[in-house]
């Protein structure tokens, strides 16, 4: 048996968690579809790189976020899984969330860093201040960056549209309180 920091309930997560997950939810939502706008109607929609600066300054929020994110889910335990999943099921929901937090919430904003830094453009976060820059700026780098920032944002929009989907399967079909367990608690 592993020692696990003990939970007051072990069906939900702790608020902290819940407020993570749904803030950072809503902010890799709004960044991808900043993105998605900014690079595919960049001449209607985008022509004087407004979105641009508003996706980034919302993406780069999400490389700080990751990091108390990850130090809660260190130091706090995650609720179990039903009893109704089978064992196997329950190691593809474990790795799947990995998958969510090294894709979507790291190798995602790095890539996007990396393109900003290659283009010797700047990322403000938030507006407040600057990020340095990870890469030199490199013209001839350019273009595999930028194709490998927009590859992983697809990716990264099929695996959390496939995590939001197999969440409702969980609420709708299994009934089995998985989505319950990160939903805000209602008060009686």
């Amino acid at each position: 048996m592993s020692a696990q920091l003990p939970l007051a309930d072990n069906r939900h997560y702790t608020a902290t968690a819940k407020w993570l997950h749904w803030s950072m939810a809503a902010l890799w939502l709004a960044a991808w579809v900043l993105g998605v706008l900014a690079v595919y109607w960049r001449d209607t929609l985008n022509p004087h790189h407004g979105l641009t600066f508003w996706h980034k300054a919302i993406a780069s929020t999400l490389l700080f976020l990751i990091v108390i994110r990850l130090a809660w889910r260190w130091t706090h335990p995650v609720p179990s899984l039903p009893d109704t999943m089978s064992a196997q099921m329950q190691l593809l929901a474990h790795r799947g969330h990995r998958l969510l937090y090294a894709v979507a919430l790291i190798a995602l904003p790095i890539s996007g860093w990396a393109w900003s830094s290659v283009a010797d453009k700047p990322i403000m976060v938030l507006g407040w201040f600057s990020l340095p820059h990870i890469l030199p700026t490199w013209p001839e780098a350019y273009d595999t960056v930028k194709w490998l920032h927009i590859s992983l944002a697809w990716f990264c929009g099929a695996l959390v549209g496939g995590h939001i989907l197999v969440a409702l399967k969980h609420h709708w079909r299994d009934r089995d309180g998985v989505l319950e367990s990160m939903l805000p608690r209602r008060r009686h």
